[in-house]
């Protein structure tokens, strides 16, 4: 928002109110004002559109409320508009004969963070107008001047503009492009969903249809996997629900699980005796002895766990002597690890890769990256506070013109991602301390956006854990389709129709909320009688099935699933469970604590909502249970050993292959990802032995995750 000035609220009577309208305001730099997005765009214009001396730009609001004309121009001018540096119109400014424009506008049902601080400010102006009678959308607007130019300039065609709108100012996978101003009559809406629970027939599946069930689905299971899932279901003689193997999925995804590395591999080292020019600089190792390991008489090893006999078995180690054993809080066993910093509290950090989404949406994948992260921090232990974040990018030359089909400009993508790390920490007041960019031209199709955040916690507060009859309290933002599939989406191989197919599993973050959520949490955290909840964790990739699957592994969980706030009408409830829309975290609270715990919600403007309870209190069983139920109707019901513990562990197969001594100098790396991108060493994993024909290359490699 850019007023300066506070604005008192309007008070509306009930006869003040009208029909509800869309209203548009265009809020531009005042006349001799200097225009920073304009000028920025002026350069890059002229090389792509050629005669064209300057770019006009305005932020666009569409306003969808009950107001009268003349609250609408008191919210325009009071409101939205800088008085001091800023103009406004109510409307559409004409455009001029000498002009061309262009507008992009956030698609129905993108999260645009603007609009949502917008309609909070609109609803504090007009105190009496219901929250859910007021809707905001916004935009940009471009007008590009030809009247300095040449006589004989040419208009660009509004084939030109949409190509370079395409290319520089809007992604059409989230962005729609109009050539004429754009005030809709009223904003889409969503129509109730009804319940409608769906069966998938997988008991009778052969190899073949349970591999095209998981890839038509979506699922991205492998066959092993597959398998695993058809023989629970024949053994308790019924078919799955579609929230049943969705949970199994986001369970089971490389993003969640981290099954390429905790995976078995049998590692086959190249020969000894390889001729001139050859080079095998780890046939000396000795894996005699090793935890883990076992050497067979043709020199082959079988790690039965890379991750754990490996990075961990190092860190395990370290952690037996001193000072290293007292230093090390909580390492391989929570959303991030605790490291002492002094007698009072601990460092909490955690880094992860956003690559897919980011190749997709640069900002919102970089943004929803760091913004990960920062919960991660948050969802440690008890709560710990987020102070810094740091990054690392590796991308194609910003020179580089020519990309394959569905690639995004390296240089936009660059810009792009810096963007979104920096806006989102920024946003929460968090600082970006650190960060490194790497140009290789393997990056171009599938850039590495490495981001990380640092936080500080209590040395008493570093381990929290649900606790059998606790409500599953969800705080933050609301649900919506945005991010579905995005978890299964990181085990899926990159192509160039995933933009297309996956649009559903980029997200747009709101670090308002996030910052909002953070608040609430740690007045939570540190009540004089204590904490007002037990454990929480973040809703990151796979929403609620994640979420409240991992917090609740021990005790079960029971989940009303209509509970859930939701962004828009029409969600079915496995939507509902598996979207990762942004902000969003679960605590375990006990129930004579939850309306101390939603008075601190109100009091911070953030949304609170009970979905159920942890514990087996519903069903007699042996072990905790997963239960789902929507409109009082079961959904789902699987049980968490299976979930958390059942995914099938396969022998990958590892190799040295003989070829010439890699080539050391500066950014050379013999090593490539099977979307090719360089992540250095020599050795590749392939799939799993299997039983189908022709198996596809995993599209990992023993270092690239």
């Amino acid at each position: 928002m850019t007023a300066q000035t506070a604005v008192e609220p309007h008070a509306m009577d009930q006869d003040d109110r009208t029909e509800t309208a869309v209203y548009r305001v265009e809020v531009r730099p005042q006349p001799g004002e200097p225009d920073p997005h304009g000028l920025a765009l002026l350069t890059q214009t002229k090389q792509q559109l050629g005669n064209i001396t300057a770019v006009h730009t305005a932020r666009v609001y569409l306003i969808q409320a009950p107001l009268t004309d003349e609250q609408a121009e008191a919210l325009a001018q009071e409101l939205l508009t800088d008085p001091v540096s800023q103009a406004s119109t109510l409307g559409a400014q004409p455009v001029d004969d000498r002009h061309s424009m262009l507008e992009v506008h956030y698609q129905p049902g993108v999260m645009d963070p603007v609009a949502q601080s917008a309609k909070s400010a609109v609803c504090e102006m007009f105190p009496q107008l219901p929250a859910d009678s007021v809707q905001v959308r916004t935009g940009f607007r471009y007008d590009f001047d030809l009247s300095g130019g040449d006589a004989g300039g040419e208009r660009p065609s509004e084939n030109d503009l949409r190509r370079f709108a395409e290319g520089t100012l809007a992604n059409t996978v989230i962005q729609d492009i109009h050539t004429d101003p754009f005030t809709p009559d009223a904003f889409p809406q969503g129509h109730a969903y009804e319940l409608r629970i769906t069966h998938v027939p997988i008991r009778d599946l052969d190899d073949d249809a349970l591999m095209k069930l998981s890839r038509e689905g979506h699922l991205f299971l492998s066959l092993a996997e597959m398998h695993a899932v058809r023989d629970h279901f024949q053994k308790i003689d019924r078919d799955p629900t579609d929230i049943e193997l969705e949970t199994f999925a986001q369970t089971w995804s490389e993003h969640c699980v981290h099954k390429t590395l905790k995976s078995t591999i049998h590692y086959t080292p190249a020969p000894r005796s390889l001729g001139p020019g050859y080079a095998n600089p780890q046939y000396d190792i000795n894996f005699h002895g090793r935890p883990g390991h076992t050497v067979h008489e043709d020199g082959s090893v079988t790690i039965d766990n890379l991750l754990k006999r490996t990075v961990a078995a190092a860190t395990f180690e370290l952690m037996q002597t001193q000072p290293h054993k007292d230093w090390c809080v909580s390492v391989f066993e929570d959303n991030s690890g605790i490291v002492k910093f002094d007698d009072e509290d601990g460092i909490c950090i955690k880094v992860e890769t956003h690559n897919h989404p980011s190749a997709i949406e640069p900002y919102g994948g970089a943004a929803t990256g760091i913004g990960g992260c920062v919960r991660d921090i948050i969802g440690t232990g008890m709560a710990a506070r987020p102070i810094a974040n740091t990054d690392t990018f590796c991308v194609a030359p910003p020179d580089v013109t020519d990309v394959p089909a569905g690639v995004i400009l390296p240089k936009r993508t660059l810009q792009q991602i810096v963007a979104g790390v920096r806006d989102y920490g920024n946003r929460m007041g968090i600082p970006t301390v650190n960060g490194a960019v790497y140009f290789d031209n393997d990056f171009i199709a599938n850039p590495l956006v490495f981001a990380g955040c640092i936080g500080l916690i209590p040395l008493d507060q570093c381990f929290g854990k649900a606790v059998p009859g606790d409500r599953i309290v969800a705080l933050g933002g609301a649900t919506g389709r945005d991010g579905i599939h995005g978890a299964t989406f990181s085990s899926a191989e990159l192509t160039d129709t995933h933009a297309d197919e996956f649009s559903h599993a980029v997200q747009i973050g709101n670090a308002i909320t996030e910052k909002q959520t953070l608040d609430v949490i740690l007045q939570a955290r540190d009540q004089e009688d204590g904490p007002l909840y037990s454990g929480l964790t973040d809703c990151g990739a796979g929403g609620f099935s994640s979420a409240i699957g991992e917090l609740g592994e021990n005790t079960g969980a029971y989940v009303t699933l209509e509970s859930a706030p939701l962004k828009y009408q029409g969600l079915s409830y496995t939507e509902i469970w598996i979207s990762e829309a942004q902000e969003r975290m679960i605590l375990s609270v006990p129930p004579d604590k939850l309306e101390r715990l939603k008075v601190l919600c109100e009091s911070e403007g953030v949304e609170l909502s009970d979905l159920g309870h942890f514990g087996e209190l519903a069903h007699d069983s042996d072990e905790p249970q997963l239960v789902l139920s929507y409109q009082g109707e079961e959904v789902g019901h699987l049980p968490m050993p299976l979930l958390h513990e059942g995914i099938p562990t396969p022998t990958r197969e590892a190799i040295w292959p003989p070829h010439a001594a890699p080539d050391r100098s500066e950014g050379a790396s013999s090593l490539r990802t099977a979307t090719g991108n360089r992540v250095g060493g020599d050795a590749a994993l392939s799939q799993p032995q299997s039983p189908t024909p022709n198996p596809q290359p995993l599209d990992a490699t023993l270092v690239a995750l």
